[in-house]
């Protein structure tokens, strides 16, 4: 077995290629158990979904740009990258070759900007197959062989405290947001709120990725740069031109009660208010995806999405690359979509800045993956929670919901909770 590369920290050099290897590798068990314990949650990379997806540890290269830029830039130098890669692929799957896992602030004003790094070594499963890529800047890379590691350490000692505001001040923001929405100063806004995280010793992101993947299955089960969550929501895939996007918009909690539950996904789908929450992000989707699509395809209505602790109003909008776009030039026209910010977007954008007292980081901004091609997967960042710069036993969860006309403050704190479930409940739940 080899010793497990050493995460770096490193910008592309310049003259110095980048050099990729991609070979079939036997069944190696469960993805999220290949990941190691290297001590940071930065160097750990996971997009993966029943079992099938990408995981990755290590830094072979990393980028970040800042402003409203971010995307332009950060697509420009992975474009530079893979323009000189010496790339050596014998799966030539979507996922093979050279891989960069990404996540984006949500506002061009967070000091988060838009992240993209390449694993030193990437492990992927899809339909039945399996591979490793290995990349590197030097003349070795890393081995292909993949050891066994240590299992998750369950994290000791975790307290909550508010973040910027309490559930109290935060209802009182949804009120605010509700009277403005009323006065005609726009139709929908998405207010968030954080919870902070301590913890007595750092926190080992394999157990909530662990936690999360049991729990919450349907979801892609992420981590990113230190940002690990289990979101629901593709913003949007690219693959070989077809381009697909989930929406979903309209949310009640479960009860456990399968009878009950039942009924209430009858109500969800009758509601004016989550009908209309959930047609403006529909329409966002779908108008920031015509430009680069021959066609779209819309469904009429929603379908109820079923997931373990709340149910969704959500929409498949599918529609044929017409232009060259890249996933991450797809997700930058995709952001803000309705879901996580309003309509019209620049005074719900606006209303956001002045109600939640706190800058989201990459909360709700498209985080996934893209490939040498520009195939990739990007989700919105949602049930999620971000490490602290340089402080492994700290986080900050993050949980917003959609404020229309209709909206109750105290039903919007209860649906904020339940949101923030996951995240708590991998933290906790031994």
């Amino acid at each position: 077995m080899s010793t497990l590369p050493t995460p770096t920290a490193a910008s592309r050099p310049h003259g110095t290629p980048l050099v990729a290897r991609t070979v079939a590798l036997p069944d190696p068990g469960r993805l999220l158990s290949l990941l190691p314990d290297l001590g940071d949650p930065r160097a750990l990379a996971s997009w993966v979904r029943r079992g099938e997806g990408l995981v990755g540890w290590g830094r072979a290269l990393e980028f970040t740009a800042h402003g409203p830029d971010r995307f332009a830039e950060a697509e420009a130098w992975w474009r530079e990258v893979v323009a000189t890669a010496v790339v050596r692929d014998e799966v030539q799957r979507p996922g093979t070759g050279p891989v960069t896992f990404g996540s984006v602030a949500y506002s061009a004003g967070s000091p988060s900007g838009a992240t993209l790094v390449v694993p030193e070594v990437v492990v992927g499963a899809r339909d039945g197959q399996w591979w490793v890529t290995t990349t590197g800047t030097g003349a070795e890379l890393p081995s292909p062989v993949v050891p066994r590691q240590s299992a998750p350490v369950e994290p000791q000692g975790i307290a909550f405290a508010d973040g910027a505001l309490s559930p109290a001040q935060w209802a009182g923001a949804v009120e605010q947001a509700v009277s403005r929405i009323t006065a005609g100063e726009l139709d929908k806004v998405v207010l968030a709120r954080d919870l902070r995280v301590e913890a007595d010793e750092p926190i080992d992101p394999r157990w909530l990725l662990h936690r999360l993947a049991e729990r919450y299955d349907t979801t892609w089960v992420f981590a990113v740069d230190g940002l690990v969550g289990a979101t629901p929501e593709m913003l949007v895939r690219l693959e070989k031109g077809l381009v697909t996007s989930r929406v979903l918009a309209g949310t009640i909690r479960r009860t456990g009660d399968d009878a009950h539950d039942l009924a209430l996904a009858g109500s969800l789908a009758r509601s004016s208010k989550d009908l209309e929450e959930h047609e403006y992000a529909v329409r966002s989707v779908a108008d920031a995806l015509r430009p680069h699509c021959s066609s779209v395809n819309v469904p009429e209505s929603p379908f109820v999405l079923h997931l373990s602790n709340v149910m969704h109003l959500a929409t498949d909008v599918a529609g044929v690359l017409a232009d060259g776009a890249t996933s991450l030039t797809l997700a930058a026209s995709l952001h803000p979509s309705a879901a996580v910010c309003g309509t019209p977007a620049a005074a719900a954008d606006a209303l956001i800045s002045e109600l939640e007292h706190m800058d989201r980081g990459r909360y709700a901004g498209p985080v996934g993956w893209m490939d040498a091609s520009g195939d990739g997967e990007w989700g919105i960042a949602l049930r999620c929670g971000a490490f602290e710069p340089d402080d492994a036993a700290s986080m900050r969860l993050f949980a917003g919901c959609g404020i229309v006309a209709g909206s109750d403050p105290e039903s919007e704190v209860a649906e904020s909770d339940a949101k923030l479930v996951p995240m708590r409940d991998a933290l906790t739940a031994g």
